[in-house]
């Protein structure tokens, strides 16, 4: 799929913004008012798209669902800004995307389209010349357009199997010429077709964090089966061990804790090495006699294997714990985390 991108410039009488008064204060204040102005220009752009969606919409979606290839964004000017962030973000939330210039397809880029593609493209005027000179190729290739543009009955309108109308009444530059409202509605527009697609692909918070691995977004989404021990790594005992085999095991395992589990395997206990400590002081040496469900604490704190690392970050800052322990549906632990695995993880 390809978006073709254009500058969104529609012709109408300039704003009227207020002058900037002389002294600091007063400046402040018409600066303020001005801002004010352009953000609510702007924002009754993206509300006016609202009310104009229908079946031109649907139509694109379902081309974009059908896509077999990559959905490829091209623009020209600051539309090919907008046409960069919409192709990330459409990458981004499950529907393979990539951006390349309108000139550049014409110089060898073509190559780069599939005739498994479709061709989504943004203009305001859509007669953008860059963009008029590709249409014939991409519709030889047989990928289909789908157009966002503020003119429906252009070039770009004509060549295109659905129209979104993307028009805006005037730009938020006073002077009307820089693409302000119009580039703005084009990208909420691109993050209106990004979020339905990802509804309807049933893209999830696992699939995000796959396409996210890196960076502050990435740590946010991994699981704490991504950064457990399992296995052999867990500290386990059975509820008749004797006390020098909690403490062997303990010490072993060099968590500073064993779970405690019945026959079955589910959990039923935890000891720390505060519990073997107190043992001592309870029983001195009589404490070698004594067993598992003797020494261990009940209702340790746990979380469900599947859950994200955030969250047993959290559970271990409110109650002051440096370990946690994952378990299954059957309450069997399956893993344990520390808080120095979380910290290696980057989640800390």
């Amino acid at each position: 799929m390809v978006f073709l991108v254009s500058q969104m410039n529609d012709s109408a009488a300039s704003l009227s913004f207020a002058p900037q008064a002389t002294t600091s204060g007063s400046a402040l204040s018409g600066n303020i008012s001005q801002a004010q102005q352009v953000l609510k220009m702007e924002a009754e752009s993206i509300l006016s798209l609202a009310d104009r969606l229908g079946d031109s919409f649907d139509k694109a979606i379902e081309l974009l669902l059908n896509c077999q290839g990559k959905i490829v964004v091209t623009g020209m000017g600051k539309s090919g800004h907008i046409g960069n962030k919409i192709a990330a973000t459409l990458a981004s939330t499950g529907s393979p995307a990539f951006f390349v210039h309108p000139a550049e397809l014409r110089h060898g880029d073509f190559g780069m389209l599939d005739p498994r593609d479709v061709v989504i493209a943004l203009s305001g005027s859509g007669e953008t010349q860059e963009i008029k000179l590709v249409l014939d190729p991409i519709k030889r290739l047989g990928l289909p357009i789908i157009a966002l543009t503020g003119n429906l009955a252009s070039t770009l309108a004509k060549h295109s199997e659905t129209v979104i109308d993307v028009r805006v009444e005037r730009e938020a530059c006073p002077l009307n010429l820089a693409p302000t409202s119009s580039t703005t509605a084009a990208l909420a527009m691109g993050d209106a077709l990004a979020v339905v697609l990802m509804i309807r692909k049933g893209f999830k918070a696992d699939d995000f964090a796959r396409s996210h691995p890196g960076g502050n977004l990435g740590s946010q989404l991994v699981t704490v089966t991504d950064v457990m021990r399992s296995g052999i790594e867990i500290p386990t005992v059975r509820r008749n061990a004797p006390y020098p085999v909690v403490v062997a095991e303990i010490d072993q395992k060099r968590l500073g804790f064993t779970c405690v589990v019945e026959e079955t395997g589910s959990l039923c206990g935890i000891i720390t090495d505060g519990d073997v400590r107190r043992a001592l002081v309870k029983w001195s040496a009589l404490a070698f006699e004594h067993r598992a469900e003797e020494i261990m604490s009940l209702n340790p704190k746990t979380i469900a294997a599947g859950s994200l690392a955030v969250e047993a970050l959290k559970i271990m800052e409110s109650h002051s714990i440096s370990d946690l322990l994952i378990l299954n549906e059957m309450k069997v632990p399956v893993g344990a985390i520390h808080l120095k695995d979380l910290l290696k993880a980057g989640i800390v």
